[in-house]
């Protein structure tokens, strides 16, 4: 009778067995069914001769024939042995394989093939190739092309019907130029959209005098649809300066007005139905922060919300820039309330925690304006904190805005951005230059 084979754990529930259990405790398998383990006979051995033990059945394996000099000794194949399972039944015998023909790829030694299926040239691809745009009928004139494949229409979600490619957002970077006032505006390297907004204009004065105007404003992240809160203050902004002062309104007093209806726009943005506010409950009203600039001839007005700033840098660097606005944030009521100095304000995670803002939601509106009489000629520079976090004191700023900037405004506002980005752009980036005093009406970029 032979000896049941010591197991440590039972083969059907790996419960752990004791030395002469002849069932498992916890699922009742018969220890005595499982088949002895068959002895380990290598059959190639280290010094690489093959070793003829006999198989589980009591079979002897058929001897290798002797190598010949200058030949190969026979290895046997799979099918040259009488196969057996555990319980020492004989297998069904393979069919036979007829031996490999001239030229075939197995190796005669090990019956392993070599060859490989081949490959193709070009692998498909995922969407249209792109290539192949020249087959594709032109499209009707006027419409959207794919700024990829340069043939396939873009639908209205915005992607190519050719090769799926995704279109620049119209907002994704932004630049214009109104006579001596331009801004650039980019939505930067880890956002993304571009949440902030900007708006441009040329006015004449009651006397005939030049005015210029820039608001730029930026999407609060955290509220409901940012873009389209700061989109809807500068356009309102912008069109209620353009309007105030060519009537006679005082810069500053338009500026104070275009700021309350800019506020008015984005409060609207918040009027939804009732439905839609219970599907959302959780999401903040639309909000961003504004600020502004008018140049004339001899005066210059600042108005804003927020932490978007303006900074004044003249023609001649010899003299000293200054910053023009102050932050509503939590880092500048530190500093105004004496708490902590301002490089440690500006280095608490909370720095940049806004107290003022245009929302439906904003704690009470306060427009901050202030006007100045520069006895200089020099560069307004409006923008968002997206461009300050890389230049944040004034003598920063005034480093990295160009020598010519008064007279290449749109030139000096693409350097700004482009500084923005080269620092990392975390942020969406805008900025306006308005040359002070405004030129003559028509002058431009040189």
């Amino acid at each position: 009778m032979s000896q049941m084979p010591q197991l440590s754990a039972c083969p059907s529930c790996e419960e752990p067995l004791e030395s002469g259990d002849r069932f498992c405790g916890a699922c009742g398998y018969d220890l005595s069914a499982v088949p002895e383990r068959p002895a380990d006979n290598p059959t190639i051995v280290m010094n690489g001769q093959a070793s003829p033990p006999a198989g589980p059945a009591g079979a002897a394996r058929p001897a290798a024939e002797p190598a010949a000099p200058g030949r190969p000794a026979t290895v046997h194949q799979p099918a040259d042995l009488q196969g057996t399972d555990p319980g020492g039944r004989e297998l069904p015998s393979p069919a036979p394989q007829s031996p490999p023909s001239a030229g075939s790829p197995l190796s005669p030694a090990s019956g392993v093939r070599f060859d490989r299926p081949p490959e193709p040239d070009e692998y498909p691809l995922q969407a249209p190739d792109p290539r192949i745009a020249a087959e594709l009928p032109t499209p009707p004139e006027g419409t959207r092309v794919c700024v990829a494949c340069r043939a396939g229409r873009v639908d209205d979600d915005g992607y190519c019907e050719n090769c799926g490619h995704a279109q620049p957002r119209e907002r994704d970077h932004m630049e214009h130029e109104a006579g001596p006032v331009a801004a650039v505006s980019d939505r930067g390297l880890r956002h993304h959209r571009n949440e902030d907004a900007f708006s441009l204009g040329c006015v004449t004065l009651p006397d005939g005098s030049p005015a210029t105007v820039a608001i730029v404003c930026d999407g609060v992240s955290s509220a409901t649809r940012p873009d389209d809160a700061s989109l809807a203050a500068s356009r309102v902004a912008g069109e209620a300066l353009l309007a105030a002062l060519p009537a006679g309104t005082h810069p500053q007093q338009a500026m104070h007005e275009a700021i309350v209806a800019a506020s008015h726009a984005v409060n609207a943005l918040a009027e939804e139905p009732a439905t839609a506010r219970e599907h959302a409950p959780h999401q903040n009203a639309p909000a961003c922060t504004l600020v502004g600039a008018v140049v004339t001839s001899g005066l210059l007005v600042v108005g804003w919300v927020g932490d978007s700033r303006a900074y004044w840098v003249p023609v001649d660097r010899s003299s000293p820039p200054a910053r023009l606005t102050e932050d509503d944030s939590w880092a500048a009521q530190m500093v105004a309330a004496g708490l902590m100095n301002e490089a440690e304000a500006y280095a608490d995670e909370r720095a940049h925690a806004i107290t003022g803002w245009l929302g439906a939601d904003a704690y009470e509106l306060e427009p901050h304006t202030a006007s100045f009489k520069p006895d200089r000629p020099g560069v307004v520079v409006v923008c968002t904190d997206g461009l300050w976090n890389y230049a944040e004191a004034a003598e920063e700023m005034a480093e990295v805005v160009p020598l010519d900037a008064a007279v290449r405004p749109l030139h000096g506002a693409r350097v700004l951005v482009g500084h923005a980005l080269d620092g990392g752009g975390h942020d969406n980036v805008t900025v306006a230059l308005l040359p002070f005093p405004a030129p003559p009406q028509g002058a431009g970029s040189a």
